[in-house]
């Protein structure tokens, strides 16, 4: 198993650096830039009307951050241009974020978008360009196998891994992706002191979070405008009328916070969301024991290479920052993912990805469409 970091890359490679304005693609650039490639900056504009400025930590499509994306490239010495791809995403991520949610399932955007913009519509404009590969800020790697096949892997920092948001990519876009941060063992700190030791601005610049398109965190208010509001019933296990609510779209499955329930559990402990019915508006809340998911079956797979033969043991992220956990998956003859958990794990939502592990190399991943729980809500004491 060999590197394919650019320090390791034989030839120069004419590489398109996507800049979102952060100190993580900013220091990537440089890297690649500094290992001898012939770089070019890019700075991503994905909102049709961009905020002048960021909110704290908040969103990356603002122009402030196309500023100081164009301030890194200029110090670090590469071509810097502006690609519009507003529209693009707004179908392929924003809409589609909307869609998921009033259909009662919790979706993944960054996973959405590294999908159909980073390594799509983004590298398929690179390639058409001559450029050899789509550089990124991503903590994570490929290496070459010893049958020249490339492979995703974790990040040597697992604190930082980023690979989660990556188990998307296919073969083809593996072959033309470069992680220059990948294979760093620092601390962020250390990585904003390189930042400042090349004279990048952005060394102090706070690190963007949450849902870029939605800059004031605010989830349920922005799905509340797209799809307006809809009061329904928040139900026992039993059926029983408990609460209300202004959009079932606001709610996601094993949550606890804002359920705002009137009449206390009999038991006196905390609820859950354990059910989401988009079709008569519904919100089903019970026990943390409801919750337990021992199966689930996942459609639309993608492959990280060569697709797996027969049944497997592997681990699994259900989060970009959750844990692994041990399972046994296999593709059906119908091309979907089944996958049985060692043991029972909680929050787990149709919408989410599922992203299977062999140690340190990615596998592929899927979209969870429906689970298997210990016991039915109703029969949970």
């Amino acid at each position: 198993m060999t590197d394919d970091t650019p320090q390791r890359t034989r030839r120069p490679l004419r590489v398109l650096a996507a800049m979102s304005g952060g100190v993580d693609s900013a220091v990537a650039a440089a890297r690649a830039a500094e290992a001898g490639h012939d770089v070019t900056g890019v700075h991503l504009a994905l909102s049709a009307n961009p905020q002048s400025f960021r909110t704290g930590a908040r969103g990356c499509c603002t122009i402030e951050d196309s500023r100081d994306a164009r301030r890194a490239a200029d110090v670090i010495g590469i071509p810097f241009y502006v690609w519009d791809l507003a529209d693009r995403f707004r179908e392929d991520v924003v809409e589609d974020f909307v869609a998921e949610y009033e259909a009662g399932r919790t979706p993944n955007p960054c996973l959405r978008c590294n999908e159909k913009i980073k390594f799509a519509a983004l590298l398929d404009k690179a390639l058409a360009l001559g450029f050899d590969a789509v550089c990124t800020g991503h903590y994570a790697k490929v290496l070459v196998d010893a049958d020249g096949n490339r492979e995703l892997h974790r990040a040597s920092d697992m604190a930082k891994d980023q690979s989660y948001v990556l188990g998307v990519l296919d073969d083809r876009q593996l072959a033309h992706a470069m992680f220059p941060l990948g294979d760093t063992v620092t601390t962020k700190d250390e990585i904003r002191a390189e930042a400042e030791r090349r004279g990048l601005a952005v060394a102090k610049k706070p690190d963007s979070h949450d849902i870029c398109f939605i800059a004031d965190g605010d989830t349920q208010g922005f799905l509340a405008d797209r799809l307006g509001r809809a009061e329904g019933d928040i139900v026992d296990e039993a059926g029983n009328r408990v609460g209300t609510h202004e959009g079932a779209y606001g709610f996601t499955i094993g949550q606890r916070k804002g359920l705002r329930i009137g009449t206390p559990a009999p038991d006196g402990k905390p609820r859950y969301v354990l059910d989401i019915s988009p079709v008569d508006n519904t919100v089903t809340v019970g026990p943390a024991a409801a919750l337990d998911v021992t199966a689930l079956r996942a459609i639309r797979p993608r492959w990280c290479g060569t697709a797996p033969a027969g049944p497997g043991t592997y681990t699994a992220q259900l989060r970009a920052h959750g844990d692994e956990t041990p399972v046994r998956a296999e593709v059906t003859d119908a091309g979907e993912l089944e996958v049985v958990f060692d043991a029972p794990v909680r929050g787990v939502a149709p919408g989410q990805a599922i992203v299977l592990y062999d140690g340190t190399r990615v596998v592929g991943s899927a979209t969870i469409a429906d689970t298997t729980r210990t016991a039915s809500a109703s029969a949970v004491v």
